[in-house]
């Protein structure tokens, strides 16, 4: 890469979407990878391969940042963490594989569907009733579709996991907290695999910005987590996964 290329003026917009998309992410637990990833195809062009790789690549930073300002403010459950990470790499790996040898376009409109109604639910619950904490009964089936599909689509584990964490009854913090830490190693083992298959490129422009402001916002976004009140987290997950589903089945079915 010219590094030439790397001036503030081409730079500052994709650390200004980096940074605006991990406080989202850091604080609810989803829509790094979607934001980025519709950037990344959606207007500069990218492959979805290549644009997955890159996210991933810059997500391995951020995540990494991001899950020991969780730790370090109480927001990780440790036996969670230790439940969703083992089937969240190997979902990773397997939707890595998928992505570079077969399409999986396929499916795409299925789960954002599927997300879309997710999203309704959880708004209209913290709309309408009150907040429960209770302990989660499917928590490995959840770790292996978010990272078969985040590999796969560029973007899934936080609205995935996240989602239905609070669908039953997880403390949002908690929630938020433990899938922005397990996803470090579900980015680290995905990039990984990318390279192996696609081969070590130099980064883009686009990526450098991304990872610059990524790692900026982490350590805010673990703030707001641990602030925000479980009622307004769940409005505010809701309304975040309806938007980014909607736009991404809209663009599935187009």
């Amino acid at each position: 890469m010219d590094l030439s290329l790397l001036s503030v003026e081409t730079l500052l917009p994709f650390v200004l979407v980096g940074f605006g998309a991990q406080m989202v992410d850091g604080a609810l637990g989803m829509a790094f990878g979607v934001i980025c990833n519709t950037l990344l195809v959606a207007v500069i062009g990218f492959p979805p391969a290549r644009a997955s790789a890159n996210v991933h690549i810059v997500e391995t930073f951020t995540t990494a940042v991001s899950g020991i300002s969780h730790v370090l403010h109480g927001n990780v459950d440790r036996r969670l963490f230790l439940r969703l990470l083992v089937p969240g790499m190997i979902g990773g790996v397997s939707g890595a594989y998928v992505l570079t040898n077969v399409d999986g376009e396929a499916v795409k409109p299925f789960v954002l569907g599927y997300l879309i109604a997710v999203g309704v639910y959880l708004l209209v619950r913290g709309l309408l009733f009150p907040p429960t904490s209770q302990k989660p009964k499917v928590v490995e089936p959840l770790g292996l579709v978010g990272g078969f599909l985040d590999a796969a689509g560029g973007g899934g584990w936080g609205p995935i996991v996240t989602s239905n964490l609070l669908v039953q009854g997880v403390e949002p913090r908690r929630v938020v907290g433990t899938v922005n830490a397990v996803e470090f190693f579900l980015t680290l083992t995905v990039s990984a695999t990318f390279i192996f298959q696609l081969g070590l490129r130099d980064f883009a422009t686009a990526t450098v910005g991304l990872l610059i402001g990524g790692v900026l916002a982490a350590p805010l976004g673990a703030v707001m987590a641990k602030r925000i009140p479980t009622k307004v987290m769940l409005i505010l997950v809701g309304v975040v996964l309806m938007i980014t589903s909607t736009y991404g089945f809209i663009r599935a079915v187009l």
